[in-house]
């Protein structure tokens, strides 16, 4: 009987080619054998869909694509695999203290001590160093499979208490580790080959810590410019604070509240910090010396803007300050004066996609007095329409504008900036898997967008996934770049969402399946979402700004 080794075929769909061994064969191997050659050096590969490093084992028939840095996966690699060569610079010269990846911000992660000791410039330098001299000597990463038991016993004997915590929580039978040299670590994604391939970083001081400066996606060749964000620090500093207030720095101490059945203490307790931000927004829009009567309000896709725009106008009315609330929808330029992308795409997304023009006319007007019509929008036929709607307010009276160019000064360049409030709106996760596996932002958001897309617009998760990178594109030229313009920031993002968003979003991510090129992204989020122990949303109330994406919401969404 022919062997079933003789069977495993693999095509290779860098080059369309395929390979047929009589023996199980390991990624690099196959690397070897193949002779791919990509712009940059290849990291990992997809095998079937699934991310694999060189390491990985070939053993039944597959399809495999190579990647380098310039792939998503491959990027998260390199980041990973570079946090983990500065926490080990970290160990060598400090092995007393525990050093903590925190946030993105600046263009880096920021890290610090958790002793709180801030860190001077030598110690910086000293660092950047160490990490240069373990990149040097291209230590390999070495993967080690154990029970769960086992791992948490080297947890616990490391140190690790918070890593510990979360692996009592997650029922899982196995799970690998990480040796660099004799340091050892958790992270919950693949890592590259060997120190050698991290070349292109930087450390840099900031605040009471560092920076950890990476090679952007696309091109990866040296490090972005640092970009001073002292509000986004600022805002994260805020969310660590209420973090320590309720007891909350890691999913494991999430899991906690789940366990001891505290969910509703923690539903109400974030709740209650969030009402009481938007209640001191409220107050420092009244506040303001200008006396502002123009309140704009931008963020990325998913962020809860229009649930956070209506909770602001209850607390301004608790104030006693009326508002009323315009649409940028309505001032799109009709289709064929759209601006188009360099694929001659239409690109709504651009800011001369809006009547500028006319939507400062009508602002002026309105904080003048005159009555005004207020033109829609077809999406249908691309055009503007009249149907006779009119608007006239008081001069105490606030005009609320929600959307992606709030806080770019070409939107409301016609109108003094005294009159404005700008107000930045985003889901900015401060709470980690551990120490040292951060969430991504984008992570938080993306969950919010599948279920939002899934429940209430028809789209399933593949159809969101695949245009993701899209989004993400427009949010990078139109909306971060003007985020630090804000007088003030919003941190959308509770403690306890993903664990009531789990159950919402694991059941469109397995209706991506292992054949579609979104594969990896569904399968990488439901791996995420399974640190999370679920909680039920039925304490949540009707106005928190989970409902946006969720049903139950009290207030009305067009």
């Amino acid at each position: 009987m022919e062997s079933r080794l003789n069977k495993l075929e693999i095509l290779i769909l860098n080059t369309k080619q395929k390979y047929k061994v009589t023996h199980y064969i390991s990624v690099g191997d196959l690397l070897e054998l193949s002779g791919v050659h990509l712009h940059y050096p290849v990291l990992g590969a997809l095998v079937n869909n699934t991310p694999r490093e060189l390491s990985f084992t070939i053993y039944k028939p597959c399809q495999v694509t190579f990647f380098d840095i310039t792939h998503p996966e491959g990027h998260r690699m390199y980041v990973r695999s570079l946090i983990f060569v500065l926490l080990k610079a970290a160990r060598n010269l400090s092995p007393n203290r525990r050093l903590m990846v925190e946030h993105a911000v600046s263009k880096g992660l920021y890290c610090e001590y958790s002793d709180s000791v801030p860190v001077t410039i030598e110690e910086v330098f000293e660092l950047g160093a160490e990490m240069r001299n373990i990149i040097a000597r291209d230590v390999e990463f070495v993967k080690e499979a154990m029970l769960v038991p086992d791992a948490i016993e080297v947890f616990e004997k490391n140190n690790y208490l918070e890593k510990a915590k979360l692996f009592r929580t997650r029922k899982k039978m196995y799970t690998a580790i990480y040796h660099l040299e004799d340091f050892v670590e958790y992270f919950y994604g693949n890592l590259v080959k060997s120190t050698g391939q991290l070349t292109i970083f930087d450390l840099v001081k900031y605040q009471d810590g560092m920076l950890l400066m990476l090679p952007p996606q696309q091109p990866p060749i040296k490090i972005e410019d640092f970009i001073l964000q002292p509000k986004l620090f600022d805002i994260f500093q805020e969310y660590k604070h209420w973090g320590e207030i309720l007891g909350i720095t890691t999913i494991g101490s999430i899991n906690e509240y789940v366990q001891a059945n505290k969910t509703n203490e923690l539903i109400h307790l974030a709740e209650a910090l969030h009402e009481k931000k938007v209640a001191s927004i409220a107050e420092q829009v009244v506040g303001h010396l200008a006396k502002p009567r123009l309140i704009l309000i931008s963020g990325p896709s998913s962020s809860g803007k229009t649930s956070f725009a209506k909770r602001l106008a209850v607390q301004l009315r608790v104030l006693g300050i009326k508002t009323v609330q315009i649409s940028l929808d309505n001032y799109f330029v009709n289709r064929e004066d759209t601006p188009k992308d360099a694929h001659g795409e239409y690109n709504f997304e651009a800011l001369e996609a809006i009547d500028l023009d006319l939507f400062n006319k009508q602002l002026i007007q309105l904080m003048d007095g005159e009555e005004i019509e207020i033109p829609k929008f077809s999406f249908e036929s691309g055009s503007r329409y009249w149907d006779g709607t009119k608007l006239q307010i008081e001069h105490s009276t606030f005009i609320i504008v929600e959307g992606i160019h709030g806080l770019n000064p070409g939107l409301t360049n016609q109108i003094n900036n005294v009159l404005k409030f700008k107000i930045y709106v985003s889901a900015l996760t401060n709470v980690g898997i551990d120490f040292h596996n951060r969430i991504p932002t984008t992570d938080n958001r993306l969950i919010r967008r599948i279920i939002r897309d899934y429940q209430y617009r028809g789209y399933s998760a593949k159809e969101t996934l695949k245009r993701w990178p899209s989004v993400r594109k427009g949010e990078d030229a139109y909306i971060f770049p003007y985020q630090e313009e804000a007088d003030v920031m919003f941190n959308s993002s509770l403690f306890f969402e993903l664990g009531v968003l789990k159950p919402y979003v694991e059941i469109p991510l397995h209706e991506v399946y292992e054949s579609d090129a979104e594969y990896a992204e569904a399968k990488r989020l439901l791996k995420f979402l399974s640190y999370f122990l679920p909680i039920p949303d039925t304490n949540l109330p009707p106005t928190s700004i989970l409902r946006e994406f969720l049903k139950g919401s009290s207030f009305h969404y067009d």
